[in-house]
Parts: structure tokens; sequence; C-alpha cells
């Protein structure tokens, strides 16, 4: 019998493409429609290992993708976000979510994949609907992922009835112990190239579908599936801090113990299936019970476990003798991939900015309450000026990475409020540090304030300093109703400017102060009314005025 292997390639390979884009768009679609829910979800984790456990299949189930979940735990872990052991309950738990897409696969929907792909891309592509739009995109891939997988049964058909090919896969049926093992190992081999169960446990589905392989085989392929999905999260690992390396190895370690005491109980885990689900029932449904009940399997195995596993992991990934290097901010590039969670992280880097601000201003009081005093917060006030330049070029390289993925127009708008919040208040952060290099100024060259100045000086920072306080619980708050108040006191501040201008000139003039140190003064006041500018611009952005 000849077979076209060339037509079998291009089934295989653009169902698989088809399938991929399908799952991508599914994924994309469910974290834009799901965006707020996901964000509360993952506030939820606690210690509680329950809780991390249902967040994590939740997250899954929501985002269709293990490999998004694990890489954001990996992320968010690097980030400091995240426990260790907070991360090893969500990642059980993600290890259950991910079993949705076979049982997706398994529903006797597939032939429909074309009718849904072209009903949702009439709506993705006409509807004004954001919202529907995005339904519409995840629904997309969802016909997708339907016409791939018929696709590429279509293409394994011919292998049915191959005796060439049906010999080579005789080498690899699970009869035996060394039989199960090579199916393992296959199954690891295969996900681990791709860096997609879902996509490999379809293809599973498909060629028991088509009865290229058995049953027995397709269960033990799964084992290797589950295995070599740990790929993705090891290699999100790579250079970051010991911590996310033991949350990678915590999640190969998991899947390899799983797959090593399944293996020599395999033919009696293979009865208790049959026993469960009867022969007579679909072989797409018994391969999805199969993948689930192994992830059960692994969960109830470590749920009690967790504490002694979680002490075994850092001792098989001991920490580090020199200190390591983190990153300025919470920001991880492994979290940009789901913006649901990105822009919250983003947004609590601005919330630490605006504290930071207020800390400045502390300092800068104390340097010119006491013209000669201890130079220890100049030292502080530079050093701050300095790393707020950089946790900015950090917020603004994480957005414009995570801008690259599909973001609805809500997140688009947030993203930009950021970005421009982020702006001012490192723009705040330079005009303290101007106002502080004046003051180093007057004592190098030996000037003298004089009483009346300081007083009036330290006046207008206190004025200046609750006005940025305000906007900085604005901003945490998102309390819109905040600029109302922020025009008010913005204008008691130029008030005071406006007078301390007129008082100290009449100061000048009476020559109870020197011109050098007047020329100074007077950039300090144009200093204090930017710094108020500034803040401002924020007050407008939160109120969505900017």
């Amino acid at each position: 019998m000849n077979i076209d292997y060339v037509k079998i390639f291009i089934g295989a390979v653009g169902g698989l493409g088809l399938f991929l884009v399908g799952m991508k768009l599914m994924s994309e679609g469910m974290q834009t429609v799901a965006g707020e829910r996901l964000r509360k979800l993952i506030n939820a984790i606690t210690d509680n290992r329950l809780v991390a456990c249902g967040v994590g299949a939740t997250v899954t189930s929501l985002i269709q993708s293990s490999s998004v979940t694990t890489v954001m735990i990996v992320g968010m872990v690097n980030a400091g976000i995240m426990t260790l052991r907070q991360a090893i309950g969500v990642i059980l738990g993600a290890d259950i979510g991910t079993t949705i897409t076979a049982w997706l696969v398994a529903l006797k929907i597939v032939e429909y994949g074309l009718p849904i792909l072209g009903i949702s891309a009439f709506f993705y592509l006409f509807s004004k609907n954001e919202r529907v739009r995005y339904i519409a995109m995840m629904t997309l891939g969802l016909g997708m992922v339907f016409f791939g997988l018929e696709i590429m049964k279509e293409g394994f058909m011919p292998l049915r009835d191959n005796p060439e090919f049906i010999s080579l896969l005789s080498r690899f049926e699970p009869k035996s112990m060394v039989g199960v093992i090579k199916c393992v190992l296959v199954g690891a081999l295969v996900t681990a190239i791709i860096q997609s169960s879902s996509a490999t446990v379809a293809i599973t589905i498909t060629l028991a579908r088509t009865g290229v392989i058995g049953y027995e085989t397709a269960v033990a392929l799964v084992l290797g599936e589950n295995i070599g999905t740990t790929i993705t999260a090891f290699l999100a690992s790579l250079g970051a801090i010991t911590n996310a390396k033991r949350t990678a190895y915590a999640h190969i370690l998991i899947k390899i113990i799983g797959v090593m005491i399944m293996v020599p109980f395999f033919f009696r885990y293979i009865w208790l299936l049959k026993f469960i689900i009867p022969e007579n029932a679909a072989i797409a449904t018994r391969i999805a019970f199969a993948h689930t009940g192994f992830n059960i399997f692994i969960v109830s195995l470590f749920m009690p476990l967790i504490n002694p596993f979680t002490r075994f992991v850092k001792f098989l990934v001991p920490a580090k003798d020199h200190k390591e290097k983190h990153h300025l901010t919470y920001l991880d590039v492994r979290i940009y991939d789901t913006p649901a969670i990105g822009i919250q992280q983003s947004y609590s880097e601005i919330i630490l900015m605006g504290e930071g601000v207020q800390k400045m201003m502390g300092w800068l009081r104390s340097s010119l309450k006491d013209l000669n005093g201890d130079r220890t917060l100049e030292k502080k006030l530079f050093h701050r000026e300095k790393i707020f330049d950089l946790i900015q070029k950090e917020i603004v390289e994480f957005i414009g990475k995570m801008m690259t993925g599909t973001l609805s127009h809500d997140v688009t708008k947030e993203v930009h409020k950021q970005l421009r919040i982020a702006d001012e208040f490192e723009s705040i952060s330079d005009y303290i540090v101007i106002i502080l290099k004046l003051r180093c100024r007057m004592r190098n060259e030996g000037l003298t304030f004089a009483e009346k100045d300081v007083e009036e000086i330290l006046q207008l920072h206190d004025l200046v300093s609750e006005y940025t306080q305000l906007i900085h619980e604005a901003v945490e708050t998102r309390d819109e109703g905040a600029i109302t108040k922020a025009l008010s006191q913005g204008d008691t501040i130029a008030h005071q400017v406006k007078n301390f201008r007129a008082n100290h000139l009449l100061r000048l003039e009476n020559k109870e102060t020197e011109p050098l140190a007047s020329l100074i003064i007077m950039d300090m006041l144009s200093s204090y009314r930017r710094i108020k500018d500034h803040a401002l611009n924020i007050a407008e952005v939160v109120a969505g005025e900017k």
C-alpha cells in the first residue's frame, strides 16, 4: 500500500499549527474577558494550600495554558511577589486545570470546528462591542482548535493500515515495563520540543481516535507528556534567582515522582481506568479521564506534603553564598504575557514610587532645616533619585513589552495612565534633588539664608509635602474625586509662592539677604512650583482628564 507521506506531513503540521494558533487566540481572549477575575484570583493566594491549589486550577482553566501559568508563577517568585510554598500549591492546581483542554478535545463537537470558526470570525470582524469581539476571539480560537484536530485526524488516517508504521509502533507498545518506559520517554521528548502538553495530548487523542495507537499506548504517552510540559518553566527559570529556580525544579520533581510511582503500577492503573470507564466509551473521553486522574493523584500525593517537599527543594537547590542581584522592582518579564496580572504589578510599583517621593520630601525638609547638618541624608536623596530613574525605566520596558500582546481598550488606557504617572513621579524626584543641590550650593559658597527665609521655605515645603501626600493617596486608592481638592490646594501653594517671593524681595531691598542667595531662593520657589504642577498632572490622570 503506497502512502503519500508528504500529504500526511502537511496534514499533521498544518493541523498542529492551527491547533497552536487557536490555543493562543483562545487563551488571549479568555485573559482579556476574565481580566478583573484573574486579578482577584491572584490576590486571593494565601499560605492556605487548598486556596493556592484552587487558584492555580481556576486560573489555568481560564487561560487554557499550564505553561503560561507556571511561567507566570516563576516570574512572580523571581520578583518576590509569591513564596515558594505558595507557588507549589498554585502549580499543583495548574496541573489539574490544564486537563480541561483534553476534555475539550474529547468533546464530540470537533467536526463543528469550521462553523464555530466562521460564526466567530463574523462577530470578531464586524462587532463594535469590544467585549463581544474578545468573546468571539476566544471562540474563534476554539474553532481553530477543533478544525486543526480534524485536519490532523484526516492526515493521520492513512497510517492506520500501514504495515511499516504499525511495525515501528509495535516497538513502543506498552506490553511490558520497558515498553511503558519507552512510551513515557517519547511523550516527554515530543512535549519538551513542542513546549505544549495541550498540543501533544491532543495529538495523542487524535492518533487514538484514528486507530493508529491503542488506549494503553495513549495513556503511557500522556504520562510522559506530563513530564515534558515542565521544560517551559525550567527555561523560564534560567537566569532567575534561587527561589524561582526552586519553583521550576519543584514542578519537574512533582511530575517525575508522580510518573515514577505510576509506572510500576501502570497495568493496574489501566485496569482501574477500564473499571471506572468501560471500554465501549469513546476513547478520547477515556484518555482525557486518564490525564485528569493522573494529575488528581499527584495533587492528593503532594498536597499533604507541601511543607516537607518545600524543605526538600530548598535543600536540593541551596541558596547562593553571594547576595543575588534582584531587579529594582517587583516586575518580571515572565509576567507580561498575562496583561491582567501585569498591569496590577506595574501599578503596585507606581504606588511604591509615590511612597518614595514622600520619603524624599521628609529627608529634604531635614536637610533644609539644618544647613550644616548630617550629610548622610544628602547621599540618600541623590541615591534615591538615581533609583527612581531606573525604576521608571523598568516600568516603561515592562509595559512596553506587555503592549506587544493583545490588550483590551480598558487595559490599553490603563497602561497609558501608568506610564504618565510614573513619568510625573520621576520628574518630582528630579525637582526634589534640584532643591537639594541649591541648598548644597548655599553651603559650599558660604552663603546663608535669612531666618525669615528659612521659616517661609519650611512652610512652603510642608504645604507641598502635604500636596504630594494627597496625590500619592489618590493614586493608591484610585480616587478620581481627589482632583477637586488638588486644584484647591494647588491654588493655596501658588498663592504661598507669590507671597514668599514678594516678602523675600522686600528683604532683599532692605539688604537682609545676599543677592546670590536671593537667586538661589528664587530657583527653589520655581522648583516647588514645578513639583506642584507635576503632582497636579498625576491627579488629572487619575481623574481621567489626561
